[in-house]
């Protein structure tokens, strides 16, 4: 937890560096944060437009629009994404927002009503003996026990039909390799870009979103 400092105002941050609370974000949160986002040259009316509409979803649906549903109602490609947001969408668009998310359904503030609780965390069976510890949120607690298994078993816990096909496990390796050379998690806009793939058909391999379902499969998670 810290706190980010801006025109005297002084905003609440978790230690990833997100608003601790939606509430208590205005433009000025958006304008300071933005060259922590990667964003350098100010925001621009695209950049608000994006930033609108995640604010806007959240605030009717008590839920974080997932990258897919945000590129196509401001009718942006992931490349555009990455020019506008470099730091990605969740670190970049979504933080900027105010809104920080770890799974589709958000509890993360605490709400109640529209968004839905969390599930508790605990250990995931492999089918076989071994557990896998994991967060609230689904998410690996620590990368280092990911293995094979349980990518196959978080494909099926999310209904994945094929489960985890020859090009799910192409962009999961991708995911897992990227993050051990630079330590960063690839964007959405990063991945289609390296491995040739359409937004269209990310969402149809992983229809809850890249963070929550690739990303989460890989056993990682933006940070």
């Amino acid at each position: 937890m810290g706190t980010f400092t801006y025109k005297d105002k002084a905003y609440e941050v978790d230690d990833r560096g997100f608003l601790q609370n939606y509430e208590k974000w205005d433009e000025d949160y958006a304008e300071g944060m933005a060259p922590e986002a990667k964003v350098q040259n100010g925001l621009g009316e695209n950049h608000w437009q994006v930033i609108r509409f995640i604010r806007s979803e959240f605030e009717k649906n008590g839920e974080c629009p997932i990258v897919y549903s945000t590129c196509r109602a401001n009718n942006i490609s992931p490349r555009e994404l990455k020019a506008l947001f470099p730091a990605g969408y969740t670190r970049g668009a979504c933080r900027l927002a105010g809104i920080s998310y770890r799974d589709r359904f958000m509890d993360y503030y605490g709400e109640t009503g529209k968004a839905r609780k969390a599930t508790t965390g605990g250990a995931l069976p492999a089918g076989t003996d071994k557990v896998y510890r994991v967060d609230a949120f689904g998410f690996l607690v620590d990368p280092d026990e990911w293995d094979e298994d349980f990518a196959h078993n978080k494909a099926r816990e999310m209904k994945l039909v094929g489960g985890l096909n020859e090009r799910r496990h192409e962009i999961v390796q991708y995911i897992r390799r990227a993050h051990a050379k630079s330590h960063v998690v690839p964007s959405v806009s990063e991945c289609c870009e390296t491995l040739g793939i359409e937004l269209d058909e990310m969402e149809r391999l992983f229809p809850d979103g890249y963070v929550r379902g690739a990303v989460k499969i890989a056993g990682l998670s933006m940070r």
